[in-house]
């Protein structure tokens, strides 16, 4: 940057007016994955202002120089550090940010002394924690309304800030009404009003049935839909067939958004019949006691997964210009066949989930169903090959990294008193409603919030390469990218919103002690007790600091906005 003119007190400042072309970061209207160099070079005429603040940048055909001679600047707060990610890069930086527009005016790569910006001008150098744009979880059921008691956008998006996420992704299910219809999402947008702790951004579903009602969801808004080629476990969200997905395809071929699935299907022949997925009878022939965790991932083999992604490939020819997305991807087997379809041309992305990641079913003890989610945790060399992927030096299938935070009643969880001490309430015993019952417990992870010290501890007990700027590039911009937000989330950028996640990546603790990373409704999580390394400091969203650790929340309003402005082609 260039040097700035000084301050002076008893006057306006000069400014120094001058044109140029930016390369502006990736989001900002490339429209193309985040590689790991973070940016793809985007020329766009700006007029830059040269203030004793440092340079804020207009479109050139929005300022008239020749009669301007000063500029009245509105308020600013200002975050550095001597570790930011900036353009996908780990740099020193002073990011400038306008509280009247919540919106990133200026980025400095070193670190600016006070001295620098007007006096009382907030001003904090966070040096040497690392600031990383507010991460994006673009994979969140809120549930309400219909299911507050399971979960609600008061306390779920509270868990979200106290994670330094600052955008979530609201899934079409578990909500009464879903929001399959239009309806459905206006229920949604009412009970989330005055609720939402950070922004908030929704799905449309598909089910069979409500086609006539996809295209006026992305024109009131939805960010993407999602459908399950198996039971999803709630009767008001059924499971598409393949008819369903085609005529799904062909009504969204040319529309801005995103299809998704949940990617499990029996195959025509198998071992196993697998459960309805959460409130199933056992397996035909189940392997073993009903409460071993063995016996539960027997049910849900990896060829569910490969079998329902083969079958969505078959029919990605109806619409070739539409984005596909495998959601919550589990199984390596099934990399492959996303590489192969990626090197065709079929527009086919996949997220992962902090719990494949994370946690692996041989070290989970029977009963303990707070591990129960579909697909499956699968074996420690089956995360292994996750990460393998995610680090994979060229084109890695999977783009993004998501919580799948799916939580719900205590009792529901029908964990067991002897699992970690449990004192959580547990219904009168039925045959198929034993406590530790993997297949007739709610199948969900709670972790919302968690992410960011799950991948960073991962990585350190794990000896594995992974730098902040990795995350920065599967939380933050490539899930803004899944969901149209590339724009304005997901980077430290000029002209992106002043979001930005505060990480001390020393720090240790452990999850649920003193109620620290449990912040959702209810208290159950398989992450309960866990040592983390890395640690959360503050939360900003659009220039206003929403959390502080030891201090919580430091506003009595939630400043969240929801994100119903139509999304468009990138």
């Amino acid at each position: 940057m260039s040097s700035l003119t000084p301050y002076k007190p008893n006057g306006t400042p000069r400014v120094r007016v001058s044109r140029h072309t930016s390369d502006t970061p990736v989001g900002s209207g490339g429209g193309a994955w985040s590689d790991k160099k973070g940016h793809i070079p985007h020329k766009e005429p700006l007029t830059q202002i040269h203030t004793f603040r440092g340079i804020i940048r207009f479109p050139s055909a929005t300022l008239d120089t020749t009669t301007m001679s000063t500029v009245q600047h509105p308020p600013i707060t200002v975050l550095a550090s001597s570790r930011a990610v900036v353009s996908g890069e780990l740099t020193a930086a002073t990011i400038v940010i306008s509280l009247s527009t919540g919106r990133i005016t200026s980025v400095f790569h070193s670190v600016l002394p006070p001295s620098s910006f007007p006096a009382e001008t907030p001003y904090t150098d966070w040096s040497p924690n690392v600031l990383l744009p507010g991460l994006v979880d673009a994979h969140v059921h809120l549930n309400e309304p219909g299911r507050t008691e399971w979960e609600g956008f008061w306390t779920g998006t509270q868990a979200a800030a106290s994670g330094g996420v600052t955008t979530v992704i609201d899934m079409p299910l578990n909500a009464i009404p879903p929001t399959t219809t239009v309806h459905g999402l206006r229920e949604k947008v009412k009970a989330a009003e005055g609720q939402c702790w950070v922004d908030v951004g929704f799905y449309g579903g598909i089910i069979p049935g409500n086609v006539e009602e996809l295209k006026p969801l992305v024109q009131n808004g939805v960010r993407g839909f999602k459908g399950f080629l198996i039971d999803s476990g709630v009767e008001e969200f059924p499971a598409v067939s393949s008819t369903d997905i085609a005529e799904a395809m062909a009504e969204l071929a040319d529309e801005p958004t995103t299809l998704m699935f949940h990617a499990e299907m029996i195959p025509p022949i198998a071992d196993s019949v697998g459960d309805n997925v959460q409130w199933s009878l056992p397996p035909l022939v189940p392997i073993g006691p009903l409460n071993e965790y063995k016996t539960f991932l027997a049910s849900r083999p990896t060829s569910f997964e490969t079998y329902a992604i083969s079958e969505i490939l078959c029919l990605a020819h109806i619409a070739p210009n539409l984005p596909l997305h495998i959601v919550h991807l589990s199984a390596i087997e099934a990399i492959p066949l996303l590489r192969e379809a990626r090197a065709a041309g079929v527009k086919i992305t996949a997220e992962t989930c902090f719990h494949y990641l994370t946690l692996a079913s041989e070290k989970i003890q029977d009963g303990d169903t707070r591990h129960k989610c579909c697909p499956p945790i699968r074996t420690q060399s089956n995360q292994d090959g996750l990460w393998d992927e995610l680090l994979w030096e060229d084109d890695s299938v999977i783009k993004t990294i998501v919580s799948d935070h799916s939580p719900c009643t205590p009792e529901l969880k029908l964990l067991p008193p002897s699992i970690a001490g449990n004192r959580l309430p547990t219904p009168p015993s039925e045959d198929d409603k034993e406590p530790g019952n993997f297949f007739s417990a709610w199948g969900g992870v709670s972790s919302v919030g968690l992410g960011l010290p799950l991948l960073w501890t991962s990585a350190y007990q794990n000896n594995r390469h992974i730098k902040p700027e990795d995350i920065a590039r599967w939380c933050c911009a490539n899930t803004a990218l899944q969901v149209g937000l590339e724009k304005s989330k997901g980077q430290l950028a000029v002209g992106f919103d002043g979001d930005v996640c505060v990480f001390d990546d020393e720090a240790e603790w452990v999850i649920g002690e003193g109620g620290e990373g449990m912040l959702w409704r209810n208290k159950v999580s398989a992450y309960a007790g866990k040592k983390m390394k890395g640690c959360v400091k503050e939360t900003w969203v659009r220039g206003q600091k929403v959390y502080e650790r030891g201090r919580g929340f430091v506003e009595r309003k939630p400043r969240g906005r929801l994100l119903l402005k139509r999304r468009v082609k990138a």
